[in-house]
C-alpha cells in the first residue's frame, strides 16, 4: 500500500489534451490528479483551459482559488507561457510550489531553466541535466515518465494477435519517414494516432493494441541524424534546420507498452537502462535499417518476445507507474511526515 498524507495539493493542469476539447481528455488528470488523490485525499485540481486565452484573468483566477483551498503544496505540469515568473513568485512567497519538467533534453534552455528558479521544488526526467540546473542555482528532484494502470488492463498474452508491427502516435515528418523507410524495406506498419488513416485512439484501445501486436514500435519524433531524412524533401530540410528536438528522450510510451503486456522495440534512448533491463525487458534499435532487421529477427522468435515481453510487464508494474514515482516524489518533499 502506499503512503498517504493528510495535506492538500492543489493539482494546476489541462482538463483537455493541448486546451482542445476535440483532442479529447488531458492525460494529466489520469497521470497526475488522480494518483496525487490517492497520496494525499483531501487534493484539488483546478484546469485552466477557458482561461488560456486570457493570461490575466487565468492567474487571478488561480490566486482565487488558491487563497480559497489553502494548499499545503500547488503541483504545476508547465505547458508554455501560462505562469510567468512574477506571478510564480507571487505563489511561491505563499505557498510552496512544485513543477514538473518533462522536456528537458530540448526545452531546457528555451524554457525550463526561465521558470525553474519560480518554484519551491523542481522535478526533472532528465538525470542528465543536473549540471545545467545546478548552473542557475536549481536542485531538482528527479523523476522520470511512467504508466498508469487503467481498469480492466490485462497484460496477459493475447489469444490472437491483431498486428504483426503496430505504433501509436502522432504522425509527424520524422515518423512518417520512419514508417516509409521500413516499408521500402519490407516491414509495414500499422500505425495510430493523430494524422495517419487509423486516427486516434482511446486508452484503452491503445492498450489493446499494445497486447495485440507482436511488436510495439515507439519512435521518436526527434530529428534523426540520418541524411536520408534530411534528403526526403523540402518538409524534411524545414525541420531538420528548424527543430530544437534534436535529443533523444525517455516518454510515458516507453513504460505503457510493456505494462499493457506489449512486446516494446524502442529507439535507444540514453538512461533507459536505468528503467529496464536492455534486451531482457525491452529491445531496442538504432536506425531505421537496424529497426528493420530486429523486427525480422523478433518476428521469427516468438518465445525470445514472449519472455521479453513478461519480463518488461513485471518490471513495469511493479516499479514504473505513476503512483509509486508521485509517492517517492512526496516522500522527498515531506519526509515522512503525514
Amino acid at each position: 500500500m502506499p503512503k498517504t498524507w493528510t495535506k492538500r495539493i492543489l493539482a494546476v493542469h489541462m482538463q483537455w489534451d493541448y486546451c482542445d476539447p476535440a483532442r479529447g481528455p488531458s492525460p494529466e488528470k489520469s497521470w497526475f490528479y488522480d494518483n496525487l488523490r490517492k497520496l494525499a485525499p483531501a487534493s484539488d485540481v483546478f484546469y485552466y483551459d477557458e482561461f488560456v486565452n486570457d493570461l490575466p484573468l487565468l492567474r487571478r483566477k488561480l490566486l482565487e482559488r488558491a487563497e480559497a483551498f489553502g494548499p499545503d503544496l500547488i503541483f504545476f505540469v508547465p505547458y508554455t507561457d501560462q505562469f510567468d515568473p512574477p506571478f510564480l513568485d507571487a505563489l511561491k512567497a505563499k505557498w510552496p510550489t512544485c513543477a514538473w519538467f518533462g522536456d528537458d533534453t530540448w526545452r531546457f534552455d528555451s524554457f525550463s531553466s526561465k521558470l525553474a528558479p519560480h518554484f519551491t521544488h523542481v522535478l526533472t526526467t532528465d538525470p542528465f541535466s543536473l549540471e545545467r540546473y545546478a548552473s542557475i542555482g536549481v536542485r531538482p528532484i528527479v523523476s522520470q515518465w511512467a504508466a498508469d494502470p487503467r481498469p480492466g488492463l490485462d497484460p496477459s498474452p493475447p489469444e490472437k494477435y491483431a498486428y504483426d508491427v503496430s505504433f501509436v502516435g502522432g504522425k509527424d515528418p520524422v515518423r512518417s519517414w520512419f514508417v516509409g523507410r521500413l516499408a521500402s524495406l519490407g516491414v509495414k506498419v500499422e500505425c495510430f494516432g493523430a494524422g495517419w488513416p487509423n486516427g486516434r485512439v482511446s486508452f484503452e484501445e491503445m492498450d489493446r493494441i499494445f497486447r495485440t501486436s507482436r511488436i510495439n514500435l515507439n519512435l521518436s519524433n526527434s530529428v534523426p541524424r540520418d541524411i536520408r531524412f534530411v534528403l526526403g524533401g523540402p518538409i524534411n530540410l524545414l525541420k531538420f534546420l528548424r527543430s530544437r528536438k534534436t535529443a533523444e528522450q525517455i516518454k510515458a510510451r516507453n513504460f505503457e507498452i510493456p505494462l499493457a503486456g506489449g512486446f516494446q522495440l524502442s529507439n535507444s534512448v540514453p538512461g533507459l537502462e536505468l528503467y529496464f533491463d536492455i534486451g531482457r525487458e525491452i529491445a531496442v534499435f538504432n536506425g531505421a535499417d537496424d529497426c528493420a532487421a530486429r523486427i525480422v529477427r523478433y518476428l521469427a522468435d516468438e518465445p525470445a518476445r514472449a519472455a521479453i515481453a513478461a519480463a518488461g510487464a513485471a518490471r513495469a508494474a511493479r516499479e514504473h507507474t505513476y503512483l509509486s514515482r508521485l509517492e517517492k516524489v512526496l516522500g522527498e518533499i515531506w519526509g515522512c511526515t503525514s
